[in-house]
């Protein structure tokens, strides 16, 4: 007799009669078994041993202390099946069951953080609303909490550009505290003359001491004086002046660990690299990531990254990143990554591109070939991964130029976002073992969008090809999916949201026709580019990422079947349920 639940719409049976013999090579039998329509992110074997061209889909499979111990068919599970113990899910027919999904960089730390610490500007909100509203609110916050900073995100370029606030209507508001607001692409930011001064960018009377940051801009107006708006690391630099310890302390970064890691279990990640840890100049986040992990509260794999600016002591920087690494590494924190700004955006002039833009300029590369070469040696050879932001084309040639020279191939260095690639650039990409965390969630473009690009304000032929995906799998070229919360620019964080865009080149939640087509994935290489990809990115390819005897059992019950449902609909998948280490973790 079988007693039968049903929990997150997957039937639960408890084995209550079954043959007393455990599978061979399993002491006392499985501690779960799954039925279902399961896609591992396993390649099929043919006869020779090399790769087949389709991807494993298995009936079952059974877990013993958090890892698989059998893959295969229905049959062969239920030898696994002992009486009285094994939890049996049966699947079969209510959607997919697949392996965990990775995120590849994204800024869960600091998107978190802001929801705690700061003032969030809205997607629709205005620099009146801004300046009447939020900002009034933020400061009256603050100051009822005794605050040493004011701190935000999300305000649209352009949305501001045409009336951009200054920093004196910011000094109105609040000349006692610093301020600073980054926009929603967290290339640039608003800041009070308090911040300014503090920073050393001009005296209190408004008199100039820098006019530019490495890489960047600080606007000065019609007046001769530091408008207020910082671009790219002119942000970056003033932003670390202000008192961080405060803004992010050991104890709001703890309870921020616990809220993301709530948000990736509900979305069906189990792995994510974090884009930018040290966000708030200082390891708290690291300390907090591997306290959770050490007391066993971490419920999925975290990539750390150490960002090191134009701006920055790069010696002093690139020790302190190897400190990091060898400090705050466990058992499912990876500190393993350094983090650079190549250039900025394309659609906002500042990705380093060829041919140059329609006013002749050629975006604000951060660093020369030379420096990018040297940094990736040390970093290599110290065991350190680079992770290195990049969109134009030609920044991208300038990055694989350094990782062929200085890097090493088993480092799997790795370019993030990538909006353009110049063709000659994928072989070497390939050949080179250059990993590629891609913008998948934005190869869409509204028709709205699409008649602005057209207007020239990106360079000739860029207008309709961007974020290439395909091209990858064609070369060869290990690529992921990452999402770059909060930075989304409106886009899908789910892993559904992206799939559906990457197979599709539509947002469904938008007016546009396909973008790029030749670029767009199968179902199939979406899901691999967000599972087994992204552990390997990780370097846990051998324990996670996919369904295979021998891994830790991290696995999605998803509500849909993503592979053969109609493609529109792909968005509307999520996970029932969610297992890290043969262990439900979430539940719908």
């Amino acid at each position: 007799m079988i007693a039968a639940i049903l929990i997150c719409g997957a039937t639960v049976l408890t084995a209550c009669s079954n043959s007393d013999n455990s599978a061979q090579g399993v002491k006392g039998g499985a501690d779960l078994v799954v039925y279902g329509k399961i896609f591992t992110s396993e390649r099929l074997r043919v006869g020779d041993g090399t790769s087949g061209m389709g991807n494993q889909v298995v009936e079952a499979f059974a877990v013993k202390d958090g890892k698989y111990v059998y893959v295969g068919d229905k049959a062969g599970a239920e030898a696994f099946i002992e009486k009285g113990k094994t939890e049996v899910v049966d699947y079969t027919g209510k959607g997919l069951v697949m392996p965990g999904c990775g995120n590849g960089h994204a800024h869960y730390s600091s998107g978190f953080a802001i929801q705690t610490i700061g003032t969030f500007v809205g997607p629709e909100d205005d620099p009146q609303k801004f300046l009447t509203e939020i900002l009034p609110a933020a400061v009256k916050k603050a100051k009822d909490n005794g605050a040493k900073a004011i701190f935000g995100f999300g305000w649209q370029y352009g949305l501001f550009i045409n009336n951009m606030p200054t920093r004196q209507q910011l000094d109105a508001i609040c000349s006692d505290i610093p301020i600073y607001f980054a926009d929603e692409e967290a290339h640039k930011g608003l800041v009070n003359s308090l911040l300014l001064v503090k920073a050393g960018i001009m005296k209190e009377d408004g008199t100039p001491l820098m006019t530019d940051v490495r890489g960047s801009e600080i606007v000065i107006g019609a007046d001769g004086t530091p408008t207020g708006l910082l671009k790219e690391q002119a942000g970056s630099y003033v932003r670390s002046f202000l008192d961080n310890e405060y803004l992010f302390s050991v104890d709001i970064a703890i309870a921020n660990m616990s809220k993301i890691e709530q948000h990736l279990l509900s979305e069906g990640y189990t792995m994510y690299v974090d884009g930018w840890s040290s966000y708030f100049y200082n390891t708290n986040f690291y300390q907090a990531a591997q306290q959770m992990d050490k007391a066993g509260k971490l419920h999925f794999v975290l990539g750390l990254t150490y960002e090191i600016d134009s701006w920055m002591n790069v010696e002093e920087a690139l020790a302190k990143a190897g400190d990091v690494k060898k400090k705050y590494a466990s058992t499912r924190v990876k500190p393993n990554w350094i983090k650079l700004f190549m250039d900025g955006t394309v659609e906002t002039g500042t990705g380093f591109v060829d041919p140059v833009y329609p006013d002749g300029h050629q975006g604000s590369p951060n660093w020369t070939e030379e420096e990018l070469t040297e940094m990736t040696r040390k970093a290599n050879d110290n065991g350190v991964t680079m992770h290195i932001h990049v969109m134009g084309n030609k920044g991208v040639t300038r990055i694989v130029n350094a990782f062929v020279n200085g890097g090493k191939d088993e480092m799997r260095n790795t370019l993030v976002h990538v909006r353009n690639v110049d063709a000659a650039d994928y072989q070497r990409m390939a050949d080179h073992n250059i990993y590629v965390t891609s913008g998948m969630l934005w190869h869409n473009c509204s028709d709205y969008v699409q008649e602005i690009l057209k207007s020239g304000i990106v360079p000739v032929g860029m207008e309709d090809k961007a974020y290439p995906m395909k091209s990858y799998f064609d070369y060869g070229i290990p690529v992921t999916s990452h999402s770059d919360f909060p930075a989304t620019s409106g886009k899908p964080d789910d892993p559904f949201g992206i799939m559906e865009i990457a197979v599709t080149g539509v947002y469904y939640a938008e007016n546009g026709k396909p973008l790029w087509t030749e670029e767009l994935l199968t179902r199939e290489q979406a899901l691999i580019a967000l599972t087994i990809n992204c552990a390997k990115q990780m370097f846990v390819e051998d324990e996670r990422g996919s369904i295979k005897e021998g891994k830790y059992a991290d696995f999605l019950l998803v509500d849909k079947d993503v592979l053969t449902c109609p493609v529109t609909e792909i968005h509307e998948a999520k996970p029932a349920a969610t297992y890290f280490e043969g262990k439900r973790v979430f539940s719908m």
